[in-house]
């Protein structure tokens, strides 16, 4: 390889790889390294890109060949583009889970969460195609927004490629150096709550190599949600950094393979609620302990690395991919201060780390069918180290000493997941295609249970004007490994930290049928009108709780599920205007705790057993929109919302959290002449109402601490290109 393409490539893997948990993932992940396919469209061109001959074709074979692996027949697919993801209030910048929020039928929750379709948590993440496992529950953000070139959200009733994570696939197409061209960016964010956002990207290509890569540093003083509605929240500074590298190599006409590697580390300071009433006694501790002085910490890190070949042979399409993931999540108590409020000090720590291997190829067959067929296969290895004081109780739950002990509560698990697809996708008419297919799930170790499972789906162009799809997905989704509290419930009977019941049900796989219809009107070239309606019918639906001081989440079963709803969405995009508008009814209700009884009491077991019961993450209504509006010069002025009725709460979820609504404005331009040449620069106002709106109060099935949204911010980005 020339100097000059070594020194480029350096540069642009520096922000990936320069930390050391990013130089130990690509060491760990030798047998099983990282990567992504091709982007399916071509990025925006904010450099000139150098003309290459050949090898433009090859990304371009390529490129068709990774349409091929990704059919969305029969299920709803909302597409987020590069115009569409510059627009929102933060650009570029926009933390994963806000783009989803601009989707219909996505939902805001605390710690970052979102829920798609009145499901929680459930989704699967690919990037470039390949299926990247989840990381541990919290509220740290894994992939870097500014990777992102477009990312689509499929829904519904889903082709049997897809299998698992099934409440939404968020299908990322990442931003690549070929089509980029050779150079990078420099760029800052700050603003509100002590904000600063440093951010460093460099891309390019040489001869069959390319290359793209970013990173950044954030530092706040809201890592998480204000348990009060004050503007600033009390011990909330947090640090994050962020990192993603993709390097790409084309072997010849038909094949290419890449390296793909991202890192996500974030530490946090547990936010103080002051005014909290002591309930314990501890010995020696200082008098008038407040809460205000509370010192709890959490530490999360995720990385993974792919390593994939793509390519044609003949005809036919294939990608092989050979991934590994880890992700750790270290909760660090406050000792004295939860022993006083809370009766338990508890040090915790996860961590789980996933190989995986993903194979994927399709054959056209005549001229009316495509066969894909293809399979996945993962081995995951869970720790869970849990270290509790506690304080003695007697029979009545009373403290009868001052004097704190140790419990040591140490799991460790391991999961095999093998899955394979089959499916056939037939025009047998121009207005017609149906995609009809089998998927077959086994998981072993921990738990051990399997499904075959029929999909199928179908699109009717009625004419030019109007399409209708309708689909029926049977879905096996087992619990996220890393989400398994395998807790000893004995250990803690006679503390402080003793269950409301005995009963433990181990967590099961859900098994579910959704089906799927909708309709599409193109009323014009810039006006698109689109409805969407759902039902999902679940045995043993998976919900998600945090059950302890740590914000960890942990799973368990409703024996009974059932789920419907529906969307409308309008987009309309002509001249300097874009404007887009999203409206979702959704009812989720479960019924029957199935599994995790201990983390309930028993007035609410018995409740729930004979009463079907609202989800706490769903809420009846939501929606969001934005405007945007190009002026002569260039200027973009913008504006979004989002609308809720609010989440469940109280006992067994039989209370509503208030509604909420919350705007933002930005403005953005690009000065091209100044000492530093050409400057991009946003102006973002969140909140710009000021709204004070809870998101969680603090009751609800495993529901921790009250959460607030962010008051009013004010951020300035200034980005540079070299």
């Amino acid at each position: 390889m020339p100097a000059q393409v070594r020194s480029r490539l350096a540069l642009a893997i520096a922000v990936a790889l320069a930390c050391p948990g990013v130089r130990a993932a690509m060491a760990e992940s030798v047998a099983a390294p990282p990567t992504a396919a091709v982007p399916a469209e071509a990025p925006g061109t904010p450099q000139a890109v150098q003309q290459l001959g050949a090898i433009d074709v090859v990304a371009t074979r390529l490129d068709q060949a990774r349409n091929q692996l990704s059919p969305s027949t029969g299920s709803s697919s909302y597409t987020f583009g590069p115009q569409a993801i510059s627009q929102l209030p933060l650009g570029a910048s926009t933390p994963v889970n806000q783009i989803l929020l601009q989707a219909p039928g996505v939902v805001q929750d605390s710690y970052g969460d979102v829920h798609v379709r009145g499901d929680h948590g459930n989704l699967q993440y690919r990037i470039n195609g390949v299926l990247i496992p989840e990381s541990i529950s919290g509220f740290g953000q894994t992939l870097d927004p500014r990777m992102i070139e477009s990312m689509r959200l499929l829904t519904g009733a889903l082709p049997a490629q897809y299998g698992l994570r099934t409440a939404g696939v968020v299908d990322v197409t990442t931003k690549a150096g070929e089509k980029l061209g050779n150079g990078g960016s420099v760029g800052l964010t700050t603003g509100s709550h002590a904000t600063l956002d440093p951010t460093l990207s460099d891309w390019g290509r040489a001869g069959r190599w390319s290359w793209f890569a970013t990173g950044s540093f954030s530092r706040n003083d809201l890592g998480i949600e204000n348990p009060t509605p004050a503007r600033d929240a009390i011990h909330d500074r947090s640090n994050q950094i962020h990192g993603f590298g993709m390097l790409s190599y084309v072997l010849n006409d038909e094949a290419r393979v890449s390296l793909m590697a991202g890192l996500a580390g974030n530490r946090f300071q547990i936010p103080d609620n002051p005014g909290q009433p002591p309930v314990f006694v501890l010995a020696g501790a200082p008098p008038g302990f407040d809460s205000t002085r509370l010192d709890e910490r959490q530490r999360e890190l995720t990385r993974f690395a792919v390593l994939s070949l793509q390519g044609k042979l003949g005809a036919s399409s294939y990608q092989v991919a050979l991934g590994q993931r880890y992700s750790r999540v270290d909760f660090q108590p406050d000792n004295i201060g939860d022993l006083i409020f809370n009766g338990v000090a508890s040090t915790v720590g996860r961590s789980n780390r996933a190989s995986t291997l993903q194979a994927d190829f399709a054959i056209p067959l005549g001229d009316t069918h495509t066969l894909r067929y293809g399979a996945y296969a993962s081995d995951e290895h869970a720790a869970q180290d849990n270290t509790s004081l506690v304080f003695p109780v007697d029979a009545y739950g009373v403290q009868t000493s001052d004097v704190p002990l140790s419990i040591t509560d140490n799991n460790r698990l391991q999961a095999r997941t093998l899955s394979f697809y089959l499916q056939d996708e037939w025009t047998p008419g121009e207005r017609l295609a149906i995609n009809y297919g089998l998927r077959y799930d086994h998981i072993g170790g921990y738990l051990d249970a399997s499904q075959l499972s029929p999909r199928l789906g179908a699109v009717y162009n009625l004419s030019d004007a109007w399409t209708l799809h309708a689909g029926y997905a049977r879905y096996f989704t087992p619990p996220s490994t890393e989400l398994i509290a395998a807790t000893d419930i004995a250990l803690f009977q006679g503390t402080s930290n003793a269950v409301p019941t005995s009963a433990n049900t181990s967590v099961r796989a859900a098994r579910s049928n959704d089906y799927d219809v909708g309709v599409q009107w193109q009323v014009n070239p810039a006006l698109t009108l689109g409805l969407d309606t759902y039902y999902t019918q679940s045995r043993n639906l998976l919900d998600e709780g945090q059950f302890g001081t740590a914000l960890i989440f942990s799973d368990f079963n409703y024996r009974y599920g059932r789920n419907h709803g529906i969307e409308f969405s309008v987009t309309y995009a002509a001249g300097p205007w874009s404007a887009y508008f999203n409206l979702t009814g959704n009812t989720a209700k479960g019924k029957q705790v199935a599994s995790g009884q201990y983390n309930f009491d028993a007035a609410e077991l018995t409740y729930i057993a004979q009463n079907w019961i609202y989800l706490d993450h769903a809420q009846r209504l939501s929606s969001s929109g934005g405007l945007s509006f190009r002026l002569e010069d260039g200027t973009r002025i913008g504006a979004d919302y989002l609308y809720g009725t609010g989440l469940h709460a109280g006992f067994a979820n039989t209370l509503n959290l208030p509604a909420y609504f919350q705007l933002n404005l930005n403005i953005s331009h690009r000065f091209g002449r100044g000492p530093l040449g050409p400057v991009k620069t946003r102006f973002t106002v969140l909140n710009a109402l000021d709204r004070s709106y809870v998101l969680r109060d603090g009751t609800g099935i495993g529901v921790g601490a009250p959460q607030y949204a962010a008051r009013r911010g004010y951020y300035l980005t200034v980005e540079k290109d070299f």
